[in-house]
């Protein structure tokens, strides 16, 4: 028999290819893995993270799934050019991350949100209702009864941001990426000191402060958004997982009965978990995903 007929072998498919992408004159990077004529799933990182967040989930899925994740522009390996030259705002994040997708011809897909996931997920959605088969939510927020503590400060800093550097510099601190990893689990052994380290490092990069100041400021859009993005939720119903790391102390655990309010028919599981759950519970996550979009994609 030709070697060239024969199947990719499990190892073969499952492993994640790391490719660039030109959108609209801007380096987009991105990881992918799995059957290119499988179902899609677009993996949407958080903050400060990159698509890297992703490295030991991708491999779970891409047995059954074409799993692609992408890093937005200003994170990652994607280019950054400076905010004089590209505005960093959510909506301009979901625009370049939509015309990605297109570009890829990948019309049809599920999304998994965490994080600032959440913000430029829906902002895609709510544009292309359409293309979306399947949600999986994990510790991404549309809700104000989730926000934790830290939102007070973050609040003043909208209001005049001159007023409260001193919150931008808590939220880009070593202390402060730390705490979004190992946060408040009863099992901080659990967590790799990479994470941050490196997320730190990426923080401290020239020109990173001016980007996440201004995507930090922008953030006030997507709390303004949340009554819309629920409004679209009981309206269209989309099938949706839930999961959340139930020791998130930026988005806290009531969030779960938060979504279940809008999407009655959703499953919602909480992990025991941080704000990063795949740091602690990959394993459980994609069990998890595995049996939801079984039922849902066919």
């Amino acid at each position: 028999m030709n070697d060239n007929a024969m199947p990719p072998s499990p190892s073969d498919s499952t492993l994640i290819a790391y490719r660039r992408a030109n959108v609209d004159g801007i380096g987009i990077f991105y990881r992918e893995a799995g059957p290119a004529d499988a179902p899609t799933l677009v993996l949407l990182h958080g903050f400060p993270s990159s698509s890297r967040m992703f490295d030991t989930l991708i491999p779970l899925l891409a047995t059954r799934y074409h799993v692609i994740a992408p890093d937005y522009p200003g994170f990652g390996h994607s280019d950054a050019p400076p905010p004089a030259q590209f505005a960093y705002t959510f909506d301009h994040l979901a625009q370049v991350t939509n015309a990605w997708l297109e570009q890829l011809g990948i019309d049809r897909y599920s999304l998994y949100l965490q994080d600032y996931g959440g913000p430029i997920g829906f902002r895609i959605m709510l544009a292309h209702p359409e293309r979306l088969q399947t949600l999986v939510i994990q510790n991404a927020n549309s809700h104000e009864e989730s926000l934790g503590r830290k939102w007070a400060a973050i609040k003043q800093y909208w209001a005049d941001p001159q007023a409260h550097p001193e919150v931008f510099t808590a939220f880009t601190s070593y202390e402060g990426t730390k705490f979004r990893h190992d946060g408040d689990s009863p099992h901080p052994e659990r967590y790799n000191p990479d994470t941050w380290s490196d997320e730190y490092a990426f923080l401290t990069r020239p020109g990173q402060a001016e980007i996440q100041a201004a995507l930090l400021y922008d953030y006030r859009t997507n709390v303004a958004s949340y009554p819309k993005w629920q409004a679209w939720l009981r309206a269209q119903q989309p099938r949706t997982l839930v999961m959340w790391g139930r020791y998130d102390a930026s988005f806290i655990a009531a969030a779960g009965a938060a979504y279940q309010r809008d999407l009655p028919e959703a499953e919602v599981h909480l992990l025991d978990a941080g704000h990063f759950a795949l740091d602690e519970k990959v394993d459980e996550a994609a069990a998890l995903m595995h049996a939801f979009l079984a039922k849902h994609l066919r």
